[in-house]
């Protein structure tokens, strides 16, 4: 029979548990868009999350990068931050909430697939089997009857998802300087991918006209639970886990999304209750070990 699959330890259950801290808290960004912010402003909620945030950390370490790592930065805060705000926002206005939401679980999928070409690392069956399952349980939870398909929507939304996903490896590939720390790693690329999106923001959207308590609690939360804090836990995360680990935990993102909802009034079907229970699954076993496979009388030498 073959063995389970060991458990993690209890220092590696900590690093997970504050590292799914971060999709967490990017799970209410959705509900803390349409029910605090001024409408008809995406892009500059984007800028408001990433650049006061990335400056802040900036101030905090006092360190800026050095040498290569100027354009490691730049490469790291277009594909985690500065592309990726623009293309989820391109793809909420085209996608059903739901069909987004079911592009970005596949970003597990995208990170195997990644550090196989650029980590020489395969992912066991395990992992990839979990995946697929996650993916399919986040599509259970937030597709709807009226889901529609726009091939410009899904594009984006595939694009952002694969950015990020190449962010993640690339983190794990080039780790950090000497002498920086995650909220220092998280200062750099927020403020980079701030940068790119300040004129982006103020071309498009411009700057509200009125803003009262709410959308300024709502700019805070976004910039510092969504922004500084999430980013860095994350950066500490995928810098101490395996990507197969780190990369599953973005499904509690619409996960966390659903349970917000409820909160708000809404209700769950058999089915997504279903879905929900699958992805909250395959997101736990993505932390375990592969079990072993069991071996053979003839191999046995």
């Amino acid at each position: 029979m073959p063995s389970l699959p060991p458990a993690p330890s209890a220092r590696h259950a900590t690093t997970v548990a504050l590292t799914a801290l971060a999709p967490a808290a990017w799970g209410t960004t959705y509900a803390v868009t349409t029910e605090l912010l001024p409408p008809g402003h995406p892009l500059f909620a984007g800028l408001m999350r990433a650049l006061p945030a990335g400056l802040l950390g900036l101030a905090l370490t006092r360190v800026l990068p050095r040498g290569d790592w100027w354009w490691k930065t730049a490469v790291l805060g277009v594909l985690n931050i500065g592309a990726l705000f623009p293309l989820l926002f391109l793809a909420a206005e085209r996608l059903p909430g739901g069909v987004a939401a079911t592009l970005g679980a596949t970003q597990p999928l995208l990170v195997a697939g990644l550090a196989v070409a650029v980590l020489h690392d395969r992912p066991a069956a395990w992992r990839w089997t979990w995946g697929v399952l996650g993916v399919l349980g986040v599509g259970l939870v937030v597709l709807g009857p009226g889901a529609r398909l726009d091939a410009v929507g899904v594009l984006a939304g595939l694009s952002g998802t694969a950015g990020m996903a190449g962010g993640v490896v690339l983190t794990k590939r080039w780790g950090r300087p000497a002498g920086a720390g995650p909220l220092t790693l998280a200062g750099w690329q927020l403020t980079a991918g701030g940068l790119l999106l300040l004129p982006l923001a103020l071309a498009v959207d411009g700057v509200p006209q009125h803003l009262d308590v709410g959308a300024v609690g709502g700019y805070l939360w976004l910039g510092s639970m969504g922004g500084l804090i999430a980013y860095t836990l994350w950066f500490r995360g995928i810098a101490r886990l395996p990507v197969g680990a780190s990369a599953p935990l973005v499904l509690l993102s619409p996960l966390v999304a659903a349970l917000v909802g409820i909160a708000l009034g809404e209700s769950l079907s058999a089915p997504q209750t279903a879905g929900f229970v699958l992805a909250l699954a395959a997101l736990l076993a993505a932390q375990l070990s592969p079990p072993n496979v069991p071996i053979r009388e003839g191999q046995m030498r």
